[in-house]
């Protein structure tokens, strides 16, 4: 989201929710993977996107509307929204590092996007252009989900800015909706969830309680086939009804998240047990060992269980985004030891988004394959449907608020408040914390994670802050982690892999926590009815799914590697490779089928073992899958044979 990075720090008695989000701008990442990309989305990626949007004609379809410019609408029904996503991202990257040029080229896009808009309120440049009647299909056109996009963007700029001239259209156009929509009025919902978290949201910034009841309007209406009942649309079933995840895969997190906001507003005990089951039943039968969701192309949608396959998968890098965005508002409602949520969010956000942009930040990947048998599958500069070069950005933009959370609860006979302080991922950064309870916590985090598991974390600053829990997540993965407080061993039991490391005290400046995370190579394997994972396994290292690359290994097919379970995988840094990367190296057999197999797909087997295969040992090498793809076209692969 967005939102989802961003919530403003409040008081957490009037939220459902526990945990309560620091602001984007208070977590500075210095150096590493992470901060990187960071920087290359804002140097490259930002302002090749504003030409791409230019050259599309995006950009000049607001100024058509607006009277300034001629011409026809250019682009697909939802354009609009491209431009509204890359607004947020600009938005969110000028939290954290001020640009006069980008800061000029957003505030000339918002002039246009206001001067398009109509007097009521309404703006979609599509409709406007061909002066249709608006909200006659809302099934396909996305004129609402566009509309979100706008309110998030603003939301997003009046964070940052401080300024309120695009919050203002969102607001205008809020209140278009809260008089157009409703029992009695259009009862319809829109055929791309989004407009129902940008509300909430909405809500959030301004206190207008109506926006907030019109999205549960929305939540409360669909599923009951008001565009057509079909999953696909997210419109089959009553989202409290659910317990599977079905239909396209971005529209699905896209509601969940959604849902899940509802559930921090406001006390729904049916609607947050329907977001936990569809969890499982997304991460437990249909998502990626890569965090990927949504395998089929064909409607960009959901299979069956344990429908997984390799070559074809789809994950959307947007379906990864609206993952992420949904989990972490899960992991705000509930104040628990268990890392699970957050140790999901950072599998997806390396190995499921950060796939998606090539390291140059100028090329993307719409589908995120397991599997390449040819090579074929590059990135783009952009799309037709460009929803994911923006989503991306405003997701990296906004990647700091992640990292962090406070709660407070109460304790003792004087009903005093204690704080906790969060940290759910790592990077080396520095961290200012607004404490609920009053007071500021700044800190230092020194480390090289991913490639690194030694996190050191020091007090650097207080402002009316000392006592309070410090909750460091240790990694589900991390076995045999240990830690110390200013040199000093903690229990080994307190730093249990899938929990957070607890540390109440009376801190002092100075004060540094060291975690050790072992970081040894993993081997991966899939649910038995997972049938295209059937006799192969994936490696990991630390949060990372590795793969290897036509590039690294001289091969023949990478289809025919078969690393044997026995023989030992190595890990070994490798400055500037791929941008400074972990590689892994192993000896592997490379089979080559028997020469009866030359002209023949299909045979009767012969027992008497002239089917046999011929093997050969090879040395092969694995690179990150979040880094694919970013050298010479070649087949790949994550899941290798075994034996």
């Amino acid at each position: 989201m967005n939102q989802d990075a961003s919530v403003i720090i409040r008081d957490t008695d009037a939220s459902r929710a526990a945990h309560a989000c620091v602001p984007v701008a208070n977590v500075r990442l210095r150096r590493g993977h992470l901060a990187d990309r960071m920087a290359t989305n804002r140097r490259v990626s930002l302002p090749s996107q504003y030409d791409r949007l230019v050259d599309s004609g995006t950009i000049a379809n607001f100024a058509i509307v607006a009277g300034r410019e001629k011409g026809e609408h250019r682009g697909m029904v939802f354009v609009d929204s491209d431009a509204y996503k890359w607004m947020e991202a600009a938005s969110w990257s000028l939290a954290t590092v001020p640009d006069k040029g980008l800061k000029a080229q957003l505030e000339g896009v918002i002039a246009l996007v206001a001067a398009a808009q109509a007097k009521d309120g309404y703006i979609n440049t599509w409709y406007q252009s061909r002066d249709a009647e608006r909200f006659t299909n809302l099934r396909d056109d996305h004129e609402l989900y566009c509309a979100g996009h706008l309110i998030q963007a603003a939301i997003a700029h009046h964070r940052c800015t401080g300024e309120t001239n695009l919050l203002d259209v969102a607001v205008k156009f809020a209140d278009l909706l809260c008089d157009s929509f409703g029992p009695g009025k259009i009862e319809q919902v829109d055929g791309h969830a989004e407009i129902e978290m940008a509300l909430i949201e909405l809500s959030r910034e301004t206190g207008e309680s109506r926006y907030l009841d019109l999205a549960a309007y929305f939540l409360d209406l669909r599923g009951h086939g008001s565009i057509g009942g079909k999953d696909y649309h997210q419109d089959a079933t009553p989202l409290r009804d659910q317990h599977q995840m079905v239909g396209h895969a971005v529209r699905a997190v896209y509601l969940n998240a959604a849902g899940a906001d509802l559930v921090h507003e406001r006390l729904d005990a049916e609607m947050r047990r329907a977001q936990f089951a569809m969890l499982a039943d997304m991460l437990e039968r249909k998502s990626y060992v890569t965090g990927g969701i949504g395998s089929r192309y064909e409607g960009e949608a959901f299979g069956l269980d344990y429908e997984l396959p390799n070559n074809r998968a789809y994950a959307e890098s947007c379906a990864g985004i609206g993952a992420i965005m949904w989990l972490w508002r899960l992991l705000m409602l509930e104040a628990k030891d268990d890392s699970f949520l957050a140790d999901t969010i950072e599998r997806i956000l390396y190995n499921a988004v950060l796939p998606g942009v090539s390291l140059g930040g100028d090329e993307y990947f719409y589908q995120n394959p397991l599997r390449d048998e040819d090579g074929s599958h590059r990135r783009r500069g952009w799309f037709e449907c460009a929803c994911c070069p923006p989503n991306i950005a405003r997701l990296l933009a906004q990647l700091p608020g992640y990292f962090t959370s406070v709660t407070s609860r109460r304790f003792g006979e004087s009903d005093a408040r204690h704080d906790q302080v969060w940290i759910h991922q790592y990077a080396d950064a520095e961290l200012t914390i607004p404490l609920l309870g009053g007071g500021v916590m700044q800190a230092s985090m020194v480390t090289r994670y991913p490639w690194d598991g030694e996190i050191n974390f020091e007090i650097t600053d207080l402002q009316h802050a000392g006592d309070f829990t410090l909750e460091l997540r240790v990694p589900d993965w991390a076995f045999n982690a240990s830690a110390t407080l200013n040199g000093d061993a903690l229990p080994a039991a307190e730093a249990a892999p899938g929990q957070y490391l607890t540390i109440r005290r009376q801190w002092q400046v100075g004060d540094v926590v060291t975690m050790s995370i072992p970081m040894p190579v993993r081997r991966i394997v899939s649910h038995p009815r997972v049938s295209n994972n059937a006799g192969k396994v994936a490696l990991m290292r630390g949060p990372l799914v590795y793969c290897i690359e036509e590039t690294d290994n001289e091969l023949g097919d990478v289809r025919d590697v078969v690393l044997q379970d026995d023989v030992l995988v190595t890990a070994a840094y490798r400055p500037g490779l791929l941008g400074d990367v972990v590689t892994l190296s192993s000896h592997a057999l490379l089979e080559s089928p028997a020469p009866a197999w030359n002209r023949a797909l299909y045979r009767n087997l012969d027992l008497s073992g002239g089917d046999a295969a011929g093997m050969s040992e090879v040395q092969i090498h694995a690179v990150p899958y979040m880094v694919w793809a970013n050298r010479g076209a070649g087949p790949m692969t994550v899941w290798l044979r075994r034996r």
